[in-house]
């Protein structure tokens, strides 16, 4: 009976099922190369996992409301450039932060208000935001790498300690996600609108604005993603972000958030977001092509979002 309830827990509790997933992983990659444990290769892990961490945390607040951002790998490649070109040519670093966060809360709240204003889709919404967001990257910096190495940067590259800065923000923003999403009333209601948007607008919800607030929220994010892989490579290139809308959407969906909106837990993305950052480590230390990275990633996503309209349809009978 014991075992039959850790089986039902596993079945209904998605994060804990990738959580298990984790730990396996972690265990085959310690007896498959004796690299992965070292200083420096755990240090690259973290790293990897704050950038796609810290982003698919705005992410999942947008699907749980009922919609998607594709836009997000674009932000962060001009998010990056902004605070390169922001910080060179006002010799003030803080004002290139600013402008990284800014850049994509724009983006974030033009998704927003093309999404409940204009009433377009917001996957055809943040489709043609990724293509704006990346075209404008290019055209600001003609295609060119901008450095990017000052005590901004050191946001991306810094540790204290052993442990980066970056990784130190996802753990601070999580728990500022989590509390939002579970401790407030606008938290709640972002999974109310996910749920079931006509009732919440019946109980006095501002759908509209509760919307605006999380597409607004997830480009912000992205935008300190960007930042981050900026700051961490010593490089603001405007192809930053290339495809890191699937490792985002896959973490998400990965940590149990349901692409129909209205259920998932902040914490279940973080975790979908080490296996992420896991698998891709692995690929390297392993010497896998990377070829077979991109269809091991799109094999990941079906399978997640397949187990989800399974768990779904078992809840529904």
């Amino acid at each position: 009976m014991e075992g039959r309830s850790v089986v039902r827990f596993l079945r209904t509790r998605r994060e804990a099922t990738v959580l298990a997933m984790l730990v396996i992983v972690f265990l085959g990659l310690t007896f498959a190369s004796e690299f992965f444990l070292t200083g420096r290769n755990l240090s690259n892990v973290a790293r990897q996992i704050s950038v796609v961490g810290i982003v698919a945390l705005g992410q999942a607040l947008v699907i749980i409301a009922g919609g998607i951002d594709l836009s997000v790998g674009s932000v962060i490649g001009l998010a990056a450039v902004t605070a390169a070109m922001v910080s060179a040519a006002t010799g003030m670093p803080s004002l290139g932060i600013v402008g990284a966060i800014a850049i994509g809360m724009a983006v974030g709240f033009l998704n927003g208000v093309l999404v409940t204003r204009i009433r377009i889709n917001p996957f055809i919404t943040t489709l043609g935001t990724l293509s704006i967001a990346r075209g404008a990257a290019l055209l600001a910096t003609n295609g060119n790498p901008q450095r990017f190495d000052n005590w901004a940067a050191w946001l991306g590259y810094g540790r204290i300690g052993e442990v980066p800065v970056q990784f130190l923000l996802l753990v601070a923003l999580t728990l500022v996600v989590a509390f939002f999403a579970t401790r407030t009333r606008w938290g709640r209601n972002v999974y109310a609108v996910g749920d079931n948007a006509r009732a919440a607008r019946l109980a006095g919800i501002d759908v509209a604005r509760t919307r605006i607030m999380v597409f607004t929220l997830s480009g912000s994010l992205a935008g300190l993603g960007g930042l981050l892989l900026g700051g961490m490579l010593t490089n603001s290139n405007p192809n930053l972000g290339l495809g890191y809308e699937l490792d985002v959407i896959a973490a998400v969906i990965l940590g149990g958030v349901a692409l129909s909106g209205g259920r998932g837990s902040i914490g279940g993305v973080v975790i979908g977001a080490a296996l992420m950052g896991l698998l891709r480590n692995a690929f390297v230390l392993l010497n896998v092509s990377g070829y077979w990275q991109t269809i091991t990633i799109g094999l990941v996503v079906i399978l997640a979002v397949g187990a989800d309209s399974l768990n779904r349809r078992r809840e529904d009978d």
